[in-house]
């Protein structure tokens, strides 16, 4: 079977805010999903209820057919990685930070196998955090912390990678640098990575598909040409923009213009 996540029907309220309505799509093995839209419009309840924070009032979340309802909550760590907004910092050294990330492979007695160092070791390398293994996760930069991170959530060996703003509070260097690292891994591994983001910009040029919500609402899905549109950006957020296709980085390009009325 082909590696997919399903989001079926889904909905969730706050109360008596609609947050989610009926949202449906399909994410596959090796592609990176934008998730774009306004404030409010349902990206990060969207993630939150793919990885069973919020539980969702209709619907169901399918991991390869599998409702993941029927997960535990170990299970659910087992398959899905998280690099949220934002990371509280404590005193551990970026080790012992990544180690974290093997806490649902773990025994009953605890303690790490040789397993468990090796996709460890595995997630440094591959974020680029071996040199910083015994730093201070409270002294890094922006940037480097946002790669341990990252290397914390590869160490689950998860199939399903969710990213919210992964680069909010970046300057633009550490921007590429990370979503360069998401989109190699994504290829490498055969994650399927679902991405929020507010850059439009960035969404364009490193996701494969982009979801645009609304309200809560599906407003559409697709490749990035189909959604990157001054029709449907101006309907969605309310700005008329100039959309432009740059060979060199083989992307789109929006150029703000200015609010509608």
């Amino acid at each position: 079977m082909f590696m997919h996540i399903q989001i079926k029907d889904v909905s969730f309220s706050y109360n008596s805010i609609q947050a989610l309505d009926y949202v449906n799509f399909i994410a596959n093995k090796g592609e990176i999903l934008g998730l774009i839209g306004p404030n409010g419009s349902g990206k990060t309840t969207l993630l939150r209820c793919i990885n069973r924070v919020l539980k969702p009032k209709i619907g169901a979340i399918l991991i390869n057919g599998e409702d993941i309802s029927s997960f535990e909550r170990k299970e659910i760590a087992m398959k899905i990685g998280v690099v949220p907004q934002y990371s509280k910092t404590f005193p551990f050294t970026v080790l012992d930070t990544i180690l974290m990330g093997r806490f649902p492979h773990l025994n009953q007695l605890g303690g790490e196998t040789v397993d468990d160092l090796k996709a460890v070791k595995y997630a440094m390398e591959l974020t680029g955090t071996l040199p910083l293994a015994e730093r201070l996760i409270d002294e890094l930069s922006g940037g480097e912390l946002q790669k341990v991170i990252l290397a914390r959530a590869l160490a689950q060996t998860p199939e399903v990678l969710l990213l919210d703003e992964p680069t909010t509070h970046l300057d633009i260097n550490h921007q590429l640098e990370i979503l360069n690292l998401i989109k190699n891994i994504t290829k490498a591994k055969g994650l399927i990575t679902i991405l929020v983001s507010h850059n439009l910009n960035l969404a364009a040029r490193y996701c494969d598909k982009l979801l645009l919500l609304n309200s809560g609402k599906v407003y559409s899905i697709g490749s990035v040409s189909e959604i990157m549109t001054p029709q449907k950006i101006r309907e969605v957020f309310h700005v008329d923009v100039e959309i432009t296709y740059h060979e060199s980085t083989q992307s789109y390009n929006i150029i703000l213009l200015s609010p509608t009325l």
